[in-house]
């Protein structure tokens, strides 16, 4: 089996696709969302991608996209409440192509229900909508003391805590119950295809 993993700079992805990799093999889908994060946030993770490599003991095909100019366009055109659940929908958009190209079953994600106040369970159904592949969560059931102690035990923790800007693009106040049509009504005022596309021309991929 093989899993597409988002992986982000925090603790909860990397635990989440450490899990995974007893299951499979992973290719690890990372969003750079500069310049709405510091311009150390590549180092961080290419820090966490080493440490899970360490960790699980096998190689992984990397995937860097460029997720900046679909992050300006969502906070240019929709409202801002939707912001991180229109950014998640484009991420697993562009998981989804990758998923298809890499012949992987299913995306992988570090969402756990509460540890931030968009991830409920109304958030993560309309943040999947739409989505053909299966998208994991095994992470879901965990509080957050646990999710720590496996992330510390993988070697991951310390490199996630490094203190830095968080994403700028995070609005006030977040949808916790978000509408899925009103989700697609803003979703629509985005030129999804062509940012996509894009988003995935611009690509840098890489074996660690």
């Amino acid at each position: 089996m093989k899993f597409v993993c988002l992986v982000s700079t925090g603790i909860d992805s990397p635990v989440a696709t450490y899990l995974m990799a007893r299951y499979g093999d992973i290719v690890v889908v990372h969003a750079d969302n500069k310049p709405f994060v510091d311009k150390e946030e590549t180092e961080v993770f290419q820090a966490v991608a080493e440490r899970l490599r360490n960790c699980i003991r096998k190689r992984f095909t990397v995937y860097i996209i460029q997720h900046g100019k679909t992050l300006s366009a969502i906070k240019d055109s929709c409202k801002e409440n939707y912001t991180c659940i229109l950014c998640k929908r484009m991420i697993l958009k562009y998981a989804s192509l990758i998923a298809k190209r890499e012949k992987a079953l299913a995306v992988v994600t570090g969402d756990s229900l509460g540890q931030v106040a968009s991830q409920t369970l109304q958030n993560m159904r309309v943040e999947q909508h739409g989505i053909e592949l299966p998208v994991i969560r095994p992470l879901v059931g965990f509080d957050k003391e646990e999710i720590i102690a496996i992330a510390k035990k993988i070697g991951t923790y310390d490199v996630s805590i490094k203190q830095r800007v968080q994403c700028s693009a995070v609005p006030r106040y977040p949808s916790t119950k978000a509408n899925l049509n009103k989700v697609l009504f803003e979703e629509k005022k985005l030129p999804v295809d062509a940012l996509v596309k894009a988003a995935i021309k611009e690509v840098e991929v890489f074996t660690t």
